[in-house]
C-alpha cells in the first residue's frame, strides 16, 4: 500500500513511523535489525531509509604519498529496504536524492526497486555541503522537482534518453519534504510554498516536515499550505534531543528553532544524560499535542535517538 493508504487504514489512530541511517560499511545488517526490533512493537506503518552519496577521503599509500579516493561509506538504501520488507513485512521507503547521483544511477535504482517490488519513495534534493566539483555531474537532477519528473516519466515507461520501456509492475508513489521554518536556501516562505505547491501539483502524495520543536510553527505552516491549495497530508517530523550541544547545533544545521521554555531547561543540564531526559519529556509533550490536534502520522528521526524514540512511543501509543 502507499503511505497515504497506510495512514488512512489506521482507524483514526495517529500512525507511527521512523527513519534509520544505513550503518557504516563493514557493519552487519543486524545493526539495523536491532533498531527495528526495539521499535516495531509500536506498529510502524513504514520505515524510511536515508541514502548517501560518496565522499572523498585522503588515503596514505605504501610509497608514502597521499591519494584522494572517492568512497561510499554506507550501503545503498535499495538493499536495506529489500532486507527490511523481506524480514519484517513492514513497508520500507528508500530515500532518493539528486545530489551526488547521476540520472543514470537514479534510473538503475528505479529498475532495481521495481524488480524488488518496493514502490514507495521519498524524493529529496539532498545535501550539497560535502560534494566536490566533479561530483556535481552534468547529467544530474538539479532539484527535487527534477527528480520528481524523472520518476513520473519512469512511471509512464519513459527512460531518461526518451526511449520507451515497460511500465513498472506497480507505479511508484512518493512523498517529498517541506519546511515549517523555511528551507535554508529559500529567500522567503512564499518562495518555499511556491515550490511545495509545484511538487503537490506534479504528484507528491504527502509531505514530511523537517524536524521542529515548536508545534505552533507546524500548525501555522499547515494552515498556510491549506490556504495555498496544498491538501496532501503534511506529516510532522520530530526528534528527541539527546545531546546538550544540539541546543546550538540543530538550529544551525536544520534551521529548527528551539522554544525558550525548552532551551532554558537544556542550558541547566550538566551533561548529555540530563539533556536526553529533557529531550524525551519535551518530545512526549510535543507528540501528545500533535495527536490531540489530529495529525495523520508522526515521523521520528531516530538517528542516535532510537532508545529515546522508544521511550516517547511507550508514552503516546
Amino acid at each position: 500500500m502507499t503511505v497515504t493508504e497506510l495512514i488512512k487504514n489506521g482507524n483514526g489512530k495517529t500512525a507511527f513511523s521512523f527513519e534509520i541511517l544505513p550503518p557504516l560499511k563493514g557493519n552487519s545488517i543486524e545493526k539495523v535489525y536491532r533498531i527495528i526490533d526495539r521499535l516495531r512493537e509500536f506498529d510502524p506503518k513504514y520505515i524510511n531509509i536515508t541514502t548517501h552519496h560518496s565522499e572523498y577521503i585522503y588515503k596514505d599509500m605504501p610509497d608514502g604519498s597521499i591519494k584522494k579516493v572517492n568512497v561510499r561509506k554506507r550501503p545503498g538504501s535499495v538493499a536495506i529496504a529489500a532486507a527490511i520488507q523481506n524480514k519484517y513485512g513492514i513497508t520500507a521507503i528508500p530515500h532518493m536524492i539528486c545530489k551526488g547521483f547521476s540520472r543514470e544511477e537514479t534510473e538503475y535504482a528505479l529498475i532495481d526497486l521495481d524488480f524488488l517490488g518496493i514502490t514507495n519513495l521519498l524524493l529529496l534534493r539532498g545535501d550539497v555541503k560535502k560534494l566536490e566539483a566533479d561530483q556535481l555531474y552534468a547529467n544530474r537532477n538539479e532539484f527535487a522537482t527534477d527528480l520528481q519528473l524523472q520518476v513520473n516519466n519512469f512511471n509512464k515507461g519513459i527512460s531518461i534518453d526518451g526511449s520507451k520501456h515497460d511500465v513498472p509492475q506497480q507505479t511508484f508513489s512518493y512523498g517529498m519534504a517541506c519546511y515549517p521554518e523555511i528551507h535554508e536556501e529559500a529567500p522567503n516562505m512564499e518562495s518555499d510554498l511556491h515550490f511545495m505547491k509545484q511538487k503537490a501539483v506534479n504528484g507528491a502524495e504527502y509531505f514530511v516536515t523537517q524536524m521542529f520543536f515548536d508545534n505552533q510553527k507546524y500548525f501555522s505552516f499547515v494552515e498556510r499550505c491549506r490556504k495555498e491549495g496544498i491538501n496532501q497530508p503534511i506529516i510532522p517530523g520530530v526528534k528527541p534531543i539527546v545531546l546538550k550541544n544540539q541546543l546550538s547545533i540543530l538550529p544551525k544545521i536544520f534551521r529548527s528553532s528551539i522554544p525558550e521554555e525548552m532551551a532554558s531547561e537544556l542550558r541547566k543540564c550538566k551533561d548529555d544524560d540530563a539533556a536526553k531526559e529533557i529531550g524525551v519529556e519535551w518530545c512526549i509533550k510535543q507528540c501528545k499535542e500533535l495527536i490531540s490536534s489530529g495529525v495523520p502520522s508522526i515521523h521520528f528521526y531516530s538517528l542516535m535517538a532510537s532508545e529515546s524514540v522508544r521511550r516517547v512511543a511507550q508514552e503516546i501509543y
